[in-house]
């Protein structure tokens, strides 16, 4: 399917699957840009309510009918080849387009910065929207979570520049030929897709080699796997500029300090010093992110203290390290890492912010492949709480062997047997929770996309809930 169409050349328009975060922001952006809409979805998902507050037609039942006066049906790869809309797409002769094609539809005639990576591409996105938007540049943005301070995760603004997330899952961001290309990192990762971690490298040296004249690349000095990609990159003629701790990063970071307060560092364009830089979120990979937004706005042209004024007011983003409330002295958190190397990130990040309280992390596996491969790691990233609570992987349309599985998983966490728990029904989770923490403690839901919604059921759960002496739960001090 051909790039080439702008999204009001798609005629009338139905998503399937609309409810996920990436599909609801096509719609979103879709929407704004007056183009008839709709979708069909079967999970209650928040962003369904703002779709209908647009104009967007939502069907909560997936059948033929809901194509009816439909030009375009946009798909997921995780919606299977022989869903019935798409059956009856393709019977019907609709234009069938993957969210990446739709997507790069919409990008047409706009300058766009397309952030690619294994980790941190959601954050880094948002960091650099929010800078331009504080620059007066009203870019149009597709996001896969949502902006704290916006409330959105899509926006069709009046600016010349585009900002999305580009998705190497599934090779999807080679359909894109942006003016700036972000990558965050180079992890293994969907070697289901790439079969090998060269094969992974190959895609991200064509993703650079897809930026349009006079654009740039940008990535972090700080990655073994990127500076690998860099070589190639330059030696094929791409302008690539680097960020991170490493002596010779074009904008280089030192003096990193993280707490439960967020990170501060100093950062040098150049060798001219750019002053302190400070994010009131903690991490120091999420310093990092920081450091290659300011980079790519200051190569756009943006006023170096425009980024850092943005960033130290940067209210996060929905599901990274999202602070959900606190119930019966218990502060929950909601955290999108699957992989394990953002789960170590994420959890040694969240120790910072316990304190002298215990950490608790409720795990929902993301992708049976991934859980079977990396189940080593996994575990060893988990172990780095106190309670780990395990429940059943999330992998639509996958198939789940004897001994696969949340069960496996939880067996090969080095926690001691009454410190962790598979919990394979949804409804068992917060009571298991419940029983589990005392006050003082963080709880921390992380993983599959569904998750997300287990914060709010914990704090109901945990409220009115307290025991005797203060403590939540069944265990008392004397138990550690």
């Amino acid at each position: 399917m051909s790039t080439e169409l702008t999204a009001e050349e798609l005629g009338r328009v139905h998503l399937v699957g609309v409810g996920g975060v990436g599909m609801s922001g096509l719609a979103r952006l879709l929407l704004t840009r007056g183009i008839p809409t709709s979708g069909s979805e079967l999970k209650e998902w928040p962003h369904l309510t703002a779709l209908k507050a647009l104009g967007g037609t939502i069907f909560r039942t997936h059948a033929a009918s809901n194509l009816d006066g439909v030009d375009t049906v946009v798909y997921s790869t995780a919606i299977p080849q022989d869903h019935i809309e798409l059956v009856t797409a393709r019977e019907r002769g609709l234009r069938l387009m993957h969210r990446s094609e739709a997507l790069a539809a919409t990008m047409n005639g706009r300058r766009a910065i397309a952030v690619a990576g294994t980790h941190g591409k959601t954050t880094t996105t948002s960091m650099i929207t929010l800078i331009l938007q504080h620059a007066g540049l009203d870019p149009s943005f597709v996001i896969g979570g949502e902006i704290s301070e916006i409330g959105s995760n899509a926006h069709h603004g009046s600016g010349d520049i585009f900002v999305a997330e580009a998705d190497e899952s599934d090779r999807s961001f080679l359909l894109y030929s942006p003016h700036v290309a972000v990558v965050t990192n180079i992890d293994a990762d969907h070697l289901n897709t790439y079969g090998d971690l060269q094969g992974l490298e190959d895609a991200f040296v064509e993703f650079c080699s897809r930026v349009q004249p006079g654009g740039f690349v940008v990535t972090c000095a700080d990655d073994a796997r990127a500076m690998q990609m860099v070589v190639r990159a330059r030696a094929a003629g791409a302008d690539v500029v680097t960020y991170g701790t490493a002596p010779d990063a074009d904008l280089r970071i030192t003096e990193v300090r993280s707490s439960a307060h967020g990170v501060r560092y100093m950062a040098h364009y150049e060798g001219v010093p750019l002053g302190e830089v400070f994010l009131p979120i903690p991490g120091t990979h999420l310093g990092l992110n920081s450091a290659g937004a300011i980079l790519t706005a200051l190569r756009l042209g943006v006023a170096a203290e425009t980024a850092v004024e943005t960033l130290a007011t940067f209210p996060g983003v929905r599901r990274r390290f999202e602070f959900k409330g606190t119930e019966s002295g218990v502060r929950v958190y909601d955290e999108y890492a699957y992989h394990p190397v953002p789960i170590a990130k994420a959890l040694h990040t969240l120790r910072e912010v316990a304190g002298d309280g215990r950490l608790l992390v409720v795990f929902q596996p993301y992708r049976v492949y991934r859980t079977r491969d990396f189940q080593t790691e996994i575990a060893e990233g988990l172990a780095l709480a106190d309670e780990a609570v395990v429940m059943e992987v999330f992998g639509p349309g996958e198939v789940r062997e004897p001994g696969e599985g949340g069960v496996a998983l939880t067996a090969e966490i080095a926690l001691p047997a009454e410190h962790k728990v598979f919990v394979p029904s949804w409804e068992d989770v917060p009571g298991e929770v419940v029983a589990r923490v005392r006050e003082g403690d963080v709880v921390v839901t992380m993983g599959a996309p569904p998750i997300s919604l287990m914060g709010d059921e914990l704090l109901a759960a945990l409220k009115g809930r307290e025991g005797t002496d203060g403590y939540v739960g069944r265990h008392s001090k004397a138990e550690d």
